[in-house]
């Protein structure tokens, strides 16, 4: 089963992104063999920094080094022998990459009815992996988006309102199961916030720890 596959876009109404640049993950996968869901912020202005390619993982992107850098930082961490060296070998541990909007951004910021709107196309993607155990919110933009997913379904926020830095490591729930809110990792930003990267890192390890 490929996403791109079961999730489109028909009318591209968001003003402040590049639908050129805009992509739904192609790759094969098998849905219940994923354990959990990593959303970061928007796909990258330029396509080979994404997370695939072709239908594969895209060997050498900027996703795929910084991603891999940080599950590296998350294994060393917490002591675990994770043996990752690049993308596909996420995906074989049962971790699914994607992003919160399908376009890239053309400015700094998003525009909340940009998040909104993408985030209908993000919760027909999470509805197709029905053995989830967590889910990676990477960024304020990945945890609006599943907010927003959240509101239309009934229930609750799944992560409450406030800074990162004060709402990570909270226990939040979304579909019933734990939903981490952290940094964004992948992309340039990463390799310049030092501090960020190790809480990053911390974030992840608790993933790690349900697989």
């Amino acid at each position: 089963m490929r996403p791109s596959d079961c999730v489109r876009c028909v009318d591209f109404p968001c003003a402040d992104v590049n639908i050129a640049a805009h992509v739904i993950p192609h790759i094969e996968s098998v849905p219940a063999s994923v354990k959990v869901v990593l959303i970061s912020e928007a796909v990258p202005v330029d396509p080979a920094d994404y997370y695939y390619a072709n239908g594969s993982p895209q060997a050498g992107s900027l996703f795929e080094e910084t991603t891999v850098l940080a599950f590296q930082d998350a294994a060393a961490l917490a002591g675990i022998d994770a043996q990752v060296t690049s993308l596909q070998d996420l995906l074989d541990l049962g971790i699914y990459f994607t992003t919160a909007v399908k376009c890239a951004k053309t400015g700094y910021t998003l525009k909340a009815a940009t998040v909104k709107a993408c985030s209908r196309l993000l919760e027909t993607e999470l509805g197709l992996f029905p053995n989830v155990k967590a889910y990676r919110l990477m960024g304020d933009v990945a945890i609006r988006a599943v907010n927003y997913v959240a509101k239309r379904r009934g229930e609750p926020r799944a992560v409450p309102a406030g800074s990162t830095y004060k709402i990570r490591g909270g226990d939040y729930r979304f579909r019933g199961v734990p939903a981490f809110p952290s940094y964004v990792q992948a992309g340039p930003a990463f390799f310049i916030e030092k501090s960020k990267r190790r809480m990053i890192a911390e974030d992840i390890a608790t993933a790690l720890a349900l697989l």
